[in-house]
Parts: structure tokens; sequence; C-alpha cells
């Protein structure tokens, strides 16, 4: 499911009058103060200790986001290998996952093979949903957490049968949802077993994304102008869920400006909360903004002063490893969702390890350029596996990759035109060769 921004603004600064005297430096010092040795077992972390509560791999005050068409399996192994502590998937949308189609595909979960990391590696992965139903929601958490522990008609009865029913009755009386250390005993094989190390962590629903509203249904952010259906999803979700695996929640900071539409915000935003959802991370900007203008930051800001009790990480207009700590700074969130600021740049999350160990953020050379540029080929080689054609596929595909890494290259504009001119494997070596090879290397 896609939440493409094609209008999207070129990076600029956010809104956060003040912002500018925000000293990212000190503040990654701050936090590795402040919150030293509180993680699981005395482990350090520089991340409030509640959010290891709930996904203790969870180390740093920072995480990528899902982007549609680019955070499969590859970008987020890429960015794990450079200190990205959590990765989101795209928006799947519910329905694809009930259908036992392409949705689990999409998020590439189990799908590396032979000696490519995947799985474990790829942890820990929250599975990000979106869709208008509250019941088909649930189902498609319930299916992505326990991996299809059961049949796909299970979970597609969970979602459509007895559709005159009230839905509170379907779950908890149906014997389908599987209840805190239950064993099923309902239909043939082994019960469902809770989550593994390499499965989704938690379930995180948009309600962020500007998708376009189809058939009077509301889906991503309009749920944010539909306050009651928006609450009757999270509580659907959550209730279908066993206990120990997080609901988390993406919201944008309302609809649109309006005074309906901000009280509908903190109705939405309230409830996440009160039913149980671990964290919220709200978006600087409105739905109708799409990408388009400034996040606000003050917003933000606003949001978190009057709720100092409430876990809220921050997203929007995060281009660069100082942008992270600003926002935090700032904004006072617990952590930032880093976005578009993270494509063709995974070196934004060893550079933002690197403040928190008080060292100078490195720039990447031309050499270590290359070698993720190989990497990330191979990897998405590996997710394209079975494909016709998969490796000029691939070649192809890593043009969208490639022209926003050409962005840390001396010789930037050119290795963009390069890139995007790429139409074949040997195409795409042809470029590393020329600019990423020993000469442009000394």
């Amino acid at each position: 499911m896609a939440c493409h921004g094609n209008n999207a603004t070129p990076p600029s600064p956010a809104h956060a009058p003040g912002g500018e005297s925000v000293d990212p430096r000190r503040v990654a010092e701050r936090l590795s103060e402040r919150f030293q040795n509180t993680g699981p077992g005395g482990s350090a972390s520089a991340i409030d200790p509640r959010v290891r509560e709930h996904i203790p791999a969870f180390d740093a005050p920072f995480y990528q986001a899902g982007l549609a068409g680019y955070s499969d399996a590859a970008m987020r192994l890429i960015a794990r290998r450079h200190g990205c502590p959590l990765c989101v998937t795209e928006a799947l949308l519910d329905r694809t996952l009930l259908a036992g189609g392409r949705g689990f595909a999409k998020a590439d979960l189990g799908d590396l093979h032979d000696n490519v990391p995947g799985g474990a590696d790829d942890a820990p992965l929250v599975c990000q949903i979106m869709g208008s139903d509250p019941r088909e929601m649930a189902a498609a958490a319930l299916k992505a957490v326990e991996q299809r522990a059961r049949s796909d008609r299970d979970y597609r009865e969970l979602a459509y049968a007895g559709r005159d029913e009230a839905f509170a009755r379907d779950i908890a009386g149906s014997g389908i949802r599987l209840q805190e250390g239950e064993q099923r005993s309902d239909h043939g094989g082994d019960a469902p077993t809770a989550p593994t190390d390499d499965g989704f962590a938690a379930i995180d629903v948009n309600f962020a994304c500007p998708v376009k509203k189809i058939s009077r249904k509301a889906r991503g952010g309009h749920w944010l102008a539909e306050p009651v259906g928006a609450v009757r999803i999270l509580e659907a979700v959550r209730e279908a869920l066993p206990a120990s695996v997080p609901v988390t929640v993406k919201l944008r900071r309302s609809f649109d400006d309006t005074p309906e539409m901000v009280e509908a915000f903190e109705r939405v935003f309230a409830a996440a909360y009160g039913i149980g959802c671990a964290w919220v991370t709200v978006h600087g900007r409105t739905v109708e903004q799409k990408y388009i203008g400034p996040s606000r930051w003050d917003v933000l800001r606003d949001l978190c002063e009057r709720h100092p009790d409430k876990l809220i990480f921050g997203s929007g207009d995060i281009w660069n490893v100082g942008d992270i700590f600003r926002m935090i700074g700032y904004c006072g969130v617990a952590g930032v969702s880093v976005a578009r600021g993270c494509i063709g740049n995974p070196w934004i999350f060893r550079q933002a390890r690197e403040l928190l160990a008080g060292r100078e953020p490195s720039p990447p050379s031309i050499v270590e350029q290359r070698a993720v540029l190989e990497q990330h080929f191979a990897l998405l080689l590996r997710v394209n596996q079975g494909m016709r054609h998969a490796e000029n596929a691939t070649a192809k595909a890593m043009r969208k990759f490639g022209i926003r890494f050409a962005s840390h290259h001396p010789q930037g504009e050119s290795v963009r035109l390069k890139m995007i001119a790429v139409t074949t494997t040997q195409g795409w070596f042809d470029v590393l060769d020329e600019y990423y090879g020993i000469e442009a290397a000394s």
C-alpha cells in the first residue's frame, strides 16, 4: 500500500521559532547522561526506559520510518548495520494482508535466503497497517503478529463472519482470538505461538498517510477527521492482540488547522493512550498539507508540554543528524522517526550513535559509499529473487536510492544524472567504477 509524497517539498527547515538555539551535541550529551545504564539488565541506553519495557532492543531515541516504495528488507538491513535500532514496514493495507497476497511479501519478513541476513537480523521490526474497518484491521494485525499460525480462512472469518454481530462479541467469544498464554484447540495442527524474536515486535496503526479517500471510506490520515471511527479501530486492534504485543499509532498533528479538526486530533490522541497504546508518533504536518510546506515543531512542543507523562515520538523535516537531536531538545519528544532524511543516507544513524557517544559525526568516505551501494544492491537482489530478469530489475530499482546516495559524493549532480540513466546491472556497476573507484577515492 503506497503512501506517496509526489509533490513533496525539497529538504527545508521545520517551523520551530527559537529552535536555532538548540545545540544537538548538548542534547545528545544530556540523553546519554540521563538514561545511562537503564536498559534491561543494566545495559547502556539513551532512550526513556519505558520504551524498552515494550521493545527491549529499542535502545536509542530514533528509528527508521515506514517509507512507501523504499523501506523493504534491503534498506532496513543497511540502516541497521549503521546503528538504526528499530525499523517500520511501509503501510500495509489490511485487506491485502487478509487476502494472503502480497501484503506479507511487501513486509519481507523472512524472505531473505541463503547467506543474506534476514529474520533475527531484521529485528526489531514493526508492522504498520492501514485500513477502513475495525474488524479487518484487528484480524490483519493478528495475522501479522502470528505470522500465519492459523489458516487464512480463520483470519478472514474473524474479519468477516457474522457481520451483523457486535465486534466485541466476535472477538471475545468466537475463540479465534489468541488470549495471553492461551493454547488453541479449535483447529487442527499446532497451536499458535507468541511472536518470535524474528517476527514483528509491534503493530503500528497508520492514521497519518494522506492517501486518497476511497468509496466513502476513510484510510490513513482521513481517520483524523472521523475520530469516533479511529477510536473504534484502535480498540479493535488492541483487543485482538496479546497484551505482550505493543500497539503504537502514527498521527499527523490534525487533518487541517480548523478548530474542529484540532479537537478531533486531541480525541484520537487521548484515546490511544487510554486504550493502552504504548506510544504515539506525531508528524508535524496536517493531512491536508501532505508533504508540502514546513513541519510545525512548535505544535509538537506544545503537545509534549501538555502531556509530560506520555511517550510521544516526533516526525517531520528530519534531514540530518542534527535535526534528530534538535527535535528532541526543542519539542521534548522521547524519540524521532526518520523518514525521507534517511533515504540514501544510512549514515545518519551512525552519526547519531557517534553524537550519543560524545564523538564528532563522521561523513561517509567514497570507499564507504561504494561498499554500502554494493551491499544494498546485493540485498535488494535477494529481495527480488524469483523475479524475471531480477538483476536488471534490481538495477532499475536502485536508481531511486542511487540518486539520493549521490548527494554525499563530491560530484553529486554528475553521479545523480548517471544513476537516473541506469537500466542494466552492467550500467549500475559502470557508474560505481567511474565515480566510486580507486581514483575517485584517492
